[in-house]
């Protein structure tokens, strides 16, 4: 459990820094994407905005078990381990939630879209990094 721990929070802070670092240059580079996000649906009163940030340090503690548990079903070099690890986690995941997802909110499908590459981007380096560092 200890190895999961230390490795969700290395991937943690590699999945925060890509993850922000990629929010500030898709607002740069593609701005009409976010303006589906000026709607009352997204506004927030700032005080859960912390759950936002410790985001992908959440996501890695889920990816990191995961990886333990099936690491020995992937087969291939780490790169290859690590892609089939985050179209694995898209399929079982992020398909279903992003289904759902807009089928219950008045959101786009291009923000659904963005989401969902967002996610198996994700997964993917997650997955490349586990499976250099955890093989």
């Amino acid at each position: 459990m200890k190895r999961v721990v230390l490795n969700g929070l290395v991937i943690g802070i590699i999945l925060f820094i890509i993850s922000y670092g990629g929010l500030f240059l898709s607002i740069r580079f593609f701005p009409e994407l976010f303006l589906d996000y000026n709607n009352p649906l997204f506004n927030s009163d700032g005080s859960r905005d912390v759950l936002f940030y410790l985001h992908a340090f959440i996501i890695s503690m889920a990816l990191s078990w995961f990886w333990d548990r099936f690491k020995g079903l992937f087969k291939g070099n780490f790169v290859l381990r690590g892609i089939e690890f985050g179209f694995v986690y898209g399929l079982v995941a992020l398909v279903p939630v992003m289904w759902i997802t807009f089928s219950a909110m008045d959101i786009t499908v291009i923000m659904v879209a963005s989401w969902f590459i967002y996610g198996l981007l994700q997964a993917t380096v997650a997955g490349i990094v586990l499976a250099k560092i955890n093989p």
